[in-house]
């Protein structure tokens, strides 16, 4: 059996019930879809791990401050890494919590 491993930082992003895991994907598109969703949802949760996390605040801000400036705040910012420190890899994690207004 062959294990394949994913580079990090290629994943793209996701979608559940309330809840949006930010990959690689363009930030207007990501934008765009969040977007939609703060029209079904008051509140949703923008998750992003490693290289994504830049992605994850810049598509904050654009709902946040051009979409839907004034309708919408940023919630709550958790910060985390995943791996246990000292043993191996270590990955940040970010979870952004949007509330529409």
């Amino acid at each position: 059996m062959e294990e394949i491993k994913k580079p990090y930082g290629h994943e793209q992003t996701k979608m559940s019930e309330d809840t949006i895991f930010i990959g690689n994907d363009p930030v207007m598109q990501i934008a765009l879809d969040v977007l939609s969703f703060l029209n079904k949802k008051s509140k949703i949760f923008l998750k992003a791990k490693g290289n994504a996390i830049p992605n994850a605040v810049a598509v904050a801000n654009i709902i946040t401050e051009k979409m839907l400036n004034g309708k919408s705040k940023v919630e709550k910012i958790n910060l985390d890494i995943d791996g246990k420190p000292g043993i191996g890899r270590m990955l940040s994690t970010i979870e952004i919590i949007l509330i529409k207004i």
